[in-house]
């Protein structure tokens, strides 16, 4: 038996299904799992797969045995290898078998509603709602198992690190970090309401005036927002929080970590993380979460088209991408992509099919093909680079809308499973500091009010703030974002100048704020921070495109809970307790 076994030997087995071998040939053991199938030769002969976590094992029955599919049994039997002829290759205890087999019933089972098997895939309402079954999948206990071996790699790192790991409340004031917040009603104040937090940043901020110095922890966020692929109401998220540390301090750190754990799980460690700005990521990929798994980078074609009489590129901005051998698109194909640009925003979408010229040379086939001039035809095949046989898809508009909607298209033609292919990270930086305007011509905080601007763009806070950019950060893995971070206000005059700038009062501040602002006035210690979204790592690493898949119980896309039945109205005795009274929606 190998040490792993005797480590989780117990008083009721002495090995794990799937760990059994060759090694262990003419030893007795117990085991104890479920029945995966039960199999009968003959009379007095029967084969039962029993399976646990690890997998399955053959067991060989001698007489008759009243066992059925998810029955829960204990086996003890001698292991012997299998007969010439019937070793199971596809079966990691394919070689051998338990024979003199000893089976005790520990729970009987009906037969389940859900197959547990990964060869029938069931409708994903009803593997929620018996979700203790869909879990005994081997997929899931795989899935599962992954976001086990993730944590425990981020916990060793944060430790090497030198970071302590510290619990925040749960129950918690109203955050400016302007998503919708899970109020909930105190017994004891009736009238009054916590928040459970959608993170625990301001707590860990606090922890850094209180001088904790390094603080982490494992930390579950809720946002009342809809659910969708990447987003649940609950989520959980390596939080952390440094003192005396600037951002390039905790993208090292960041970096360290995730390595860690794409190594304890693919067993190779990703080469250095590449870093951009969010400008030469939105130019080059027309978004701040860019797939670097392929190319088909954003051009800007707004130099070969400056002046042009063609009514369709006069714009701000012409911006284009390349579909390598997309010239074989049909019309309708074509098309689609059209009314997919508009849809986005865009006033339409130019294409160009790529062709062979006479001479050896290149031609365009579009429906303007004939009212570009040469210089802009000879342009526009110099700055792609295309070749024949290609597809050149054009966009004419103001920057960030020409840059969004091609870098959507890219993801739409060129994109492949999140998480299929390398792990390509990549951090981008230089966030802009706000991000448009109030109704009341206000800036809006792009991350939140707290975080600190570029040193070169504090200036800027008082006369263009928009044009100002943060010391804020996102790590993006396969185009998903994995988290954000940023390094944090701890100076009083630079604090004010972004409330002015934001049109916070300074008795607003003191309402909202009045806590964090108070313990600054201690002394607050230059500090950093950021969060890993623990789920989307995850779903990357197990191939999943839906987060769903790698958390024990989670929601449906309405946010429901198909297993316990929740949300559910509460008694009119726990309302009027609470001091609540509900208000039934017009139909």
């Amino acid at each position: 038996m190998s040490t792993e076994d005797a480590d989780r030997a117990t008083s009721m087995r002495t090995s794990l299904c799937g760990r059994v071998g060759t090694d262990d040939v003419e030893e007795r053991v117990r085991l104890c799992g479920w029945v995966a199938r039960r199999r009968e030769h003959g009379e007095h002969l029967a084969f039962i797969d029993l399976r646990d976590h690890t997998g399955l094992v053959q067991c060989v029955v001698d007489g008759a045995v009243d066992v059925r599919s998810e029955y829960v049994i204990s086996v003890e039997g001698v292991v012997k290898r299998r007969p010439e002829g019937t070793v199971n290759d596809k079966l990691a205890t394919g070689e051998i078998e338990i024979h003199d087999c000893t089976v005790e019933v520990l729970a009987a089972a009906e037969p389940p509603p859900v197959s547990v098997d990964d060869r029938v895939e069931a409708d994903e309402s009803v593997r929620l709602r018996y979700r203790y079954l869909d879990l005994r999948r081997p997929h899931m206990q795989r899935n599962m198992r992954i976001r086990s071996t993730i944590n425990s790699s981020l916990r060793r790192a944060m430790e090497r690190h030198g970071f302590c790991e510290v619990e925040t409340p749960l129950l918690w004031s109203p955050t400016p970090e302007g998503a919708r917040e899970f109020a909930v009603p105190s017994r004891l104040q009736r009238g009054s309401f916590y928040v459970l937090p959608q993170s625990p940043q301001l707590a860990k901020q606090l922890l850094m005036v209180g001088g904790l110095d390094r603080y982490y922890q494992i930390a579950r966020c809720l946002r009342d927002e809809d659910p969708r692929a990447d987003r649940q109401f609950e989520f959980t998220q390596l939080d952390l929080e440094a003192s005396f540390v600037g951002q390039d301090d905790i993208i090292e750190i960041v970096s360290d970590a995730v390595a860690d754990a794409s190594e304890a799980v693919t067993g190779k460690r990703p080469d250095s993380v590449e870093r951009m700005t969010w400008t030469d990521a939105l130019n080059r990929f027309g978004t701040d979460k860019p797939d670097l798994r392929f190319g088909m980078e954003l051009i800007d074609l707004s130099a070969v088209f400056e002046g042009t009489g063609v009514r369709a590129f006069s714009a701000p901005v012409v911006k284009a991408i390349v579909l390598a051998e997309g010239g074989t698109l049909g019309r309708g194909r074509i098309d689609a992509l059209v009314d997919r640009a508009m849809g986005l925003g865009a006033a339409g979408l130019a294409w160009f099919r790529i062709g062979e010229g006479e001479g050896g040379g290149l031609s365009l086939e579009s429906p303007l093909a004939a009212h570009l001039s040469d210089t802009e035809r000879d342009g526009l095949l110099a700055a792609t680079g295309a070749t024949a046989g290609d597809l050149v898809l054009v966009v004419a508009a103001e920057h960030r809308l020409a840059c969004t909607v091609l870098g959507n298209l890219r993801v739409h033609l060129g994109g492949q499973a999140v998480g299929d292919g390398p792990h390509r990270f990549v951090w981008v930086v230089e966030f802009p500091m706000f991000e448009g305007l109030d109704d009341e011509g206000h800036p809006i905080a792009a991350h939140h009010p707290f975080t600190m601007p570029h040193p070169d763009d504090v200036a800027l806070l008082g006369t263009d703030p928009l044009s100002a950019r943060s010391q804020s950060y996102d790590l993006v893995l396969n185009g998903w974002e994995l988290g954000s971070g940023s390094v944090r206000i701890h100076r009083a005059d630079i604090q004010s100048a972004v409330f002015r700038a934001l049109g916070i009062s300074v008795e607003d501040a003191e309402a909202r704020f009045g806590f964090l602002l108070g313990a600054f006035r201690y002394g607050a210690p230059p500090h950093a921070g950021f969060a890993v979204g623990l789920d989307r790592l995850v779903a990357i690493f197990c191939g999943e495109e839906n987060i769903r898949e790698v958390i024990a119980f989670p929601k449906t896309q309405s946010g429901s809970d198909p297993l316990t039945g929740a949300p559910k109205a509460l008694a009119d005795s726990a309302l009027k307790e609470l001091g609540i009274r509900t208000v039934v929606p017009e139909k």
